[in-house]
Formats: structure tokens, C-alpha cells, sequence
């Protein structure tokens, strides 16, 4: 590992969780910008050439898949680590497919969440550990990249997170402070999500989560 700290630019659209993050990794890392959306993301890389972006998955207009797209083509030697509350399959293997190097969720320890930065600046690849096997079986053929659910691609990435956290068992308290938003937010994401896929009560929406693999 060469030394000094990683110079890292941070990508997450929920501003308290950013600055959690950006609080943790202080003087750990290096953080040369921060972004809230995917121009603003675009911009602010372009701009500071970090060594790392922690780049969060799911943001306003085109989430991180249009960051990647736009920004690896003009700097192909930028580090793209994926930190995300997803952990579905298709979140996954579309980011590694567009040139991130790592993928990690929310839940990760601080410490470990350093390492994973210092790891992919040295040209590893790092994964959460239940993920990495959707990478190697993508990449060896071994499983096609799942096709779109019709039902699940007319929900927005908000609403596919909270489908899959209810489907976990959390409640709507849980589910707020998981993803950082007030229950009054989470029970009108769930009436959306009912609404959308003619259901009438979050147990009916756990059990069709499951039977669709959707946890």
C-alpha cells in the first residue's frame, strides 16, 4: 500500500448519512468533494480527480450508473467503490459492469469501510461477502444477470428498497431509521408501493417480496 491517505470524493443523495460518513472517514482519508446528485457527482469527479469515489447507488437522475457511465470513459484509472442499502443481485452486477470496482452496503463497520477504500486505491476488488458470489457467477456465466421484473421496474429505487427492507421484517420505525427518512415517509413509500402493485396490506406485500426472491 503506498502511503498517505486515499483521496476520496463522496456520492450520497441522503445529506445526514453523507455527513455521517464524511464525520467517520475524516482524517482517515482524505475527502476532496462531496455530491448530493448525479451532475453535481460528475462535476465535483471531473473536477478533483480523487483516487476513490464511494459512490452510493441509488440518486436522483440516473443514480450511479450514469455517474459511472459519463465519468469512467473520460478518467479510466478512477476507483469506484458502490456503497448502497441494496444488496439485490441486479444492483450489484450493473455497477460492476460499469466500472466500479467494489461493492459494499450501508451496514458496513467504519473501520472496515476504510480498509475497503485503501483496498480498491491498490487495484483490489472488494465486496461485501454475500455479494461476491454474484459477481463470480455473473462473470463466469454461471447465472444470467436476472431479467426485469415488469412489476418491480414500475417502482421507483425508494420504493424497491422499502419493498425489500419490509419483506426483511422491519417495521415502519425500523425502516425509517435504516434509511434515514421520518415514518410519515415510509408509510407513504408503502401506500405507493400497495397501490402500484394492487395489494392491500404490507403482510400481502412481504409475502408477494418472497415468492418474487425479492429480499
Amino acid at each position: 500500500m503506498t502511503a498517505g491517505l486515499v483521496r476520496t470524493f463522496l456520492v450520497d443523495d441522503h445529506r445526514l448519512f453523507l455527513a455521517g460518513v464524511q464525520s467517520e472517514l475524516e482524517g482517515r482519508v482524505e475527502i476532496v468533494g462531496t455530491a448530493t446528485d448525479v451532475p453535481g457527482a460528475i462535476e465535483g469527479i471531473l473536477a478533483t480527480e480523487p483516487e476513490v469515489v464511494l459512490l452510493d447507488v441509488h440518486l436522483p437522475g440516473g443514480g450511479g450508473l450514469a455517474v459511472l457511465r459519463s465519468v469512467v470513459p473520460a478518467r479510466p484509472d478512477g476507483r469506484f467503490l458502490a456503497l448502497s442499502v441494496s444488496d439485490a443481485a441486479e444492483d450489484v452486477i450493473g455497477v460492476i459492469r460499469a466500472g466500479a470496482r467494489g461493492y459494499v452496503t450501508k451496514t458496513i463497520d467504519p473501520d472496515e469501510l476504510v480498509a475497503a477504500v485503501e483496498r480498491v486505491r491498490d487495484g483490489d476488488a472488494v465486496f461485501s461477502p454475500r455479494l461476491a458470489g454474484f459477481v463470480l457467477d455473473a462473470f463466469a456465466g454461471d447465472a444470467p444477470v436476472p431479467a426485469p421484473d415488469p412489476d418491480l421496474e414500475q417502482l421507483t429505487p425508494r420504493e424497491r428498497e422499502v419493498l425489500r427492507l419490509i419483506a426483511r421484517g422491519y417495521t415502519y420505525r425500523e425502516l425509517a431509521q435504516h434509511l434515514d427518512i421520518s415514518v410519515k415517509t415510509v408509510e407513504t413509500h408503502v401506500s405507493a408501493v400497495l397501490r402500484k402493485l394492487q395489494l392491500s396490506t404490507r403482510h400481502q406485500l412481504a409475502r408477494w417480496a418472497s415468492d418474487r426472491g425479492v429480499v
